[in-house]
């Protein structure tokens, strides 16, 4: 763990520390990570601003531990992200010319649910949502009220919000 900027005090004591720490992260599940687990923590030690600590051992211990966690949090993080695309993938049976006549279906009745609740409703909506204006910006420009542009997206999310809940339905 060479640096090339000047190792803080909790740096050193790391370093002394270094075989105590990865044989209590290989007791704490690290496995393999326990080198990875030391090496985030010296880049964290690094970057934080140098302050007395009372007990740096049990600090650096205790910091050890936070990090060993916050890896394994995201590793699950990460698996339950990665099963769920997966079963979105799998579980899509429709052939794909099915599948874009249906999102075109259902984009037409979106483009028609907007249409019906007027076309000022509608040209809100387009603005801040597909154009990216900001909601002050389509007040102006449209010569509105900010809190009609925020009625206006609340009709539009009411009724995009029911089509939505129909189209789970199907």
């Amino acid at each position: 763990m060479i640096a090339t900027s000047p190792t803080s005090g909790l740096q050193r004591v790391l370093e002394n520390e270094r075989p105590r720490l990865l044989r209590f992260l290989a007791a704490r599940g690290a496995g393999d990570d326990a080198e990875d687990v030391l090496q985030d923590l010296w880049h964290k030690l690094a970057g934080a601003e140098a302050r007395p600590v009372a007990d740096p051992v049990s600090y650096l211990f205790r910091a050890a531990e936070n990090v060993l966690r916050d890896r394994q949090r995201a590793a699950i993080s990460r698996g339950r992200r990665q099963h769920e695309w997966q079963d979105l993938a799998a579980g899509d049976s429709a052939p794909e010319g099915e599948r874009v006549l249906i999102a075109r279906e259902r984009l037409r009745e979106a483009e028609a649910t907007l249409l019906a609740l007027g076309p000022r409703v509608d040209q809100v909506f387009r603005r801040y949502r597909l154009e990216g204006h900001g909601q002050a910006a389509i007040a102006r420009d449209m010569g509105i009220s900010l809190s009609s542009v925020e009625k206006d997206l609340q009709k539009a999310y009411r009724a995009i919000a029911e089509l939505k809940g129909k189209f789970d339905a199907e």
